[in-house]
């Protein structure tokens, strides 16, 4: 009787360590997805962050695997150059640029594009492996609400308002342009590590181009982020992401589904980045800019020295920006079920400090721009700031003296005595 219990008992804790170990997902199914996120490498390289990288064909990166994209011919090289167009800018002064860790480990040779490795552990972490390497849904209200002129925004500047969705399992904080055909948008945005409280929250500073409607919008980004559940760390990386149904179903961050087609061997999507900026020390910046091609429909995304990284093909993928973006976004936002209600989550946002803080303690985006159908970088003749939780989370478009640019200020530490 006794050996009969005890073959029970061990049946259940097996059982249980089972269900626990594979969440809900089981090893065929994670094993299966393993197989069709990582590629055959022609070379693999070890990151002092951990990280595995896999140098891939290019022509066997997982874009193709997307049904739309079966016949799908790279363009390996944009067909436009802004790079005069950057003399208008005003706010040339000299910045400090990251660097991708992997770097330091080796480089892919021509013909190959990196690819971070996607482990057991990975797909482990995910809510379910359906879902991994997606941004998780929008849980958003039936209201709306408008934004306002904000106390910063100088008069030179043009403002305008427009009903933004309130979104429960987000916050952000955000400079916002809309009312024209965009076909490009960039900023230098300055790189922290702020902190994040839970694994399954994160937090990002970024640029969005967005086009369709409100409910079921498009939507191409890029920046830096901050993601435990989905990079198993707390470091510092550039990403990427894409949707066509407003994260319903479609897109994901960086290589992890097909649609982005990568083609620099430079640069690693979900890679992390160094060095982080210090308070009141030395500050870095990330470049990003993603432009559309006007002679290919491809969205081309370039960070650091105008080095284009790849694109996400509008023509098969997506379909609002198709033609063109409707608004942008410059500036950070937190995923977390803990926002917008008590107690708030302690996971920051840019800096983690306020944007009142200026330079050196808040988190700020630089050089930000458009490009319109002229084909030229300028700053929006519209802009609006924007705060979801404004004792939280703030917003502040500050021009530092006549002749310049704005310098557009976000973040803050989440939970405080003011955001309890």
């Amino acid at each position: 009787m006794a050996n009969f219990i005890f073959r029970v008992l061990l049946i259940l804790v097996f059982s249980y360590l089972c269900n626990r170990v594979t969440g809900k997902a089981n090893f065929k199914e994670i094993d299966e997805k393993l197989k069709q996120l990582n590629k055959p490498a022609v070379k693999t390289i070890q990151g002092e962050d951990g990280d595995i990288i896999d140098c891939v064909d290019i022509y066997k990166q997982p874009a193709f695997d997307h049904p739309a994209l079966k016949n799908h011919i790279i363009q390996m090289k944009p067909s436009f150059d802004l790079k005069e167009e950057k003399l208008s800018l005003k706010n040339e002064s000299t910045k400090l640029a990251v660097f991708q860790t992997w770097q330091r480990s080796g480089s892919c040779p021509e013909g190959t594009v990196p690819i971070r490795r996607i482990r057991r552990e990975d797909l482990l972490r995910a809510k379910s492996v359906q879902q991994f390497g997606r941004k998780p849904p929008e849980v958003v209200l039936k209201s709306n609400t408008t934004i306002e002129h904000k106390d910063g925004q100088l008069p030179s500047i043009n403002t305008t308002a427009l009903a933004m969705p309130v979104i429960v399992n987000r916050s952000a904080a955000t400079l916002v342009t809309v009312g024209y055909n965009y076909i490009g948008a960039k900023a230098d945005i300055n790189v922290w590590t702020p902190n994040v409280e839970a694994q399954d929250e994160y937090t990002t500073a970024q640029i969005w181009l967005k086009a369709g409607p409100g409910d079921n919008f498009e939507s191409i980004e890029s920046g830096w982020i901050v993601n435990p559940q989905l990079y198993g760390d707390k470091r510092t990386r550039l990403f990427a992401h894409w949707t066509k149904d407003s994260y319903k179903t479609t897109g994901c961050f960086d290589m992890t589904c097909s649609g982005f087609v990568q083609t620099s061997s430079q640069y690693l999507l979900g890679g992390s980045i160094e060095p982080v900026s210090t308070e009141f020390g030395q500050q870095y910046y990330l470049t990003v800019g993603i432009y559309m091609d006007p002679n290919t429909a491809n969205w081309w995304l370039k960070i650091g020295k105008d080095i284009p990284v790849g694109y996400w093909p509008a023509s098969t993928l997506l379909f609002y920006l198709n033609h063109s973006s409707t608004l942008v976004e410059w500036g950070g936002q937190v995923y977390s079920s803990n926002v917008k209600k008590k107690p708030h989550t302690k996971t920051g946002m840019g800096s983690g400090q306020f944007a009142s803080g200026l330079r050196g303690n808040a988190c700020s985006m630089d050089n930000i721009a458009i490009v319109d159908f002229s084909m030229q970088l300028k700053y929006p003749q519209w802009v609006g700031t924007w705060a979801d939780e404004q004792y939280c989370y703030t917003a502040l478009n500050y021009q530092e003296g006549y002749g310049k640019l704005p310098i557009f200020y976000f973040g803050g530490p989440g939970q405080n005595y003011n955001c309890p």
